[in-house]
């Protein structure tokens, strides 16, 4: 997969701006708070329709404009694309060669991209939410039906949650709805939960041979994840049962709280060497390197289920690898994946490892 070209028009800090790239590396250079991670921000929103940084897409918009636009120019295993979002109060607008989508859905997936920003080396110490958050994005740009059980899931959760707050405060005294929403919740929940298994054993399966390598064979990675359910359980019935026996144990607990405290909403999963604990017992060095490990694998993943290899997006993140895990990382990926770096200062890539970069100087939402 190959971002060709892309385009924007009050983006950020940037006013209009179109770039063409080079097929393998690209690197923006420049001082703090000048645009160069915004670019990142930018391929990425087009990848997902949401940023890494923010939560709300109005913050995307250039200062006093009422809709930014971006554009770019795909090559695919499959063939050339273009694509086109808008983002206004409206909200996201998507477009595929030249044709509107009708839902986000059918348009996430046709640019997929792996990111490595410093904040994801917090993915194994930091909080579960941080994790929910990675498979929420990686899973959902290559199976669309996850993204709209999730969504659904996330929708009915929200009503559930607003009902309990009724029945707590004696505004409605139907538990039959709940009941309702309980199955509900149940079911998409348990599509959820298999999905998120079955993407997570994928990558552990990638990510061992990888860590090894990278380790010298002293240490044996696994992804562990925390359901609350049975560990054996495989089928979307099963699941559901499950799921939905926890939610009716725990619905006078939930109607104390006003919010529902089971479900995979609350989910987690744990990075174990050598079965241990990482998060607990793990060094600074061996968490660092489980994550270029995960990031590593994800490339692959991408490349088995979608036949293409996705962009690579590094934030800033080779200053905060030593030299032996910034080579372990540009050796991996010379030669097969379009890389976009962002840097400060190129004292801080280890140029030996990359072959003809393209080096674009930012400075205040412009090339220099």
């Amino acid at each position: 997969m190959e971002l060709q070209r892309l385009k924007l028009q009050n983006f950020r800090n940037y006013d209009q701006l179109e770039l063409e790239f080079a097929p393998r590396t690209n690197i923006f250079i420049g001082a703090n708070a000048q645009g160069k991670t915004n670019l990142l921000e930018a391929i990425y929103v087009l990848a997902l329709v949401r940023s890494h940084r923010t939560n709300n897409n109005q913050e995307l918009i250039r200062w006093e404009q009422d809709f930014a636009r971006l554009q770019a120019q795909i090559k695919r295993a499959q063939g050339r694309l273009t694509l086109e979002l808008v983002l206004s109060a409206a909200g996201p607008h998507a477009v595929i060669n030249h044709l509107e989508q009708p839902r986000l859905s059918q348009y996430v997936g046709q640019l997929n991209v792996v990111l490595f920003a410093p904040e994801d080396l917090n993915l194994v110490k930091g909080s579960p939410n941080l994790r929910r958050r990675f498979i929420d994005m990686e899973l959902g740009q290559i199976d669309p039906v996850y993204l709209q059980n999730s969504a659904k899931y996330r929708q009915v959760l929200k009503q559930r949650n607003s009902y309990l707050k009724k029945l707590r405060q004696h505004q409605s005294q139907d538990r039959l709805y709940l009941e309702v929403l309980t199955d509900q919740l149940a079911g998409y929940g348990a599509e959820v939960i298999r999905a998120r298994q079955k993407f997570l054993g994928q990558l552990e399966s990638l990510i061992q041979p990888i860590h090894q390598q990278i380790t010298a064979q002293s240490e044996h990675l696994s992804l562990n994840y925390q359901c609350g359910l049975e560990e054996t359980t495989t089928s979307i019935e099963q699941l559901y049962q499950q799921l939905l026996t926890k939610l009716q144990a725990q619905q006078e607990h939930d109607l104390r709280l006003g919010t529902t405290t089971v479900g995979p909403h609350r989910d987690d999963f744990l990075f174990q060497v050598n079965a241990n604990n990482l998060q607990k017992f793990g060094s600074q060095g061996q968490q660092r390197t489980a994550v270029l490990s995960l990031k590593l694998a994800e490339i692959d993943l991408f490349q088995q289920v979608v036949g293409d290899y996705p962009l690579l997006l590094l934030d800033d993140v080779l200053s905060e690898l030593d030299q032996e895990r910034q080579t372990q990382l540009l050796k991996t990926i010379e030669d097969r994946i379009q890389t976009f770096i962002t840097t400060t200062s190129l004292d801080n890539v280890n140029l030996q490892a990359i072959e003809q970069p393209r080096i674009f100087k930012i400075k205040a939402g412009g090339i220099v």
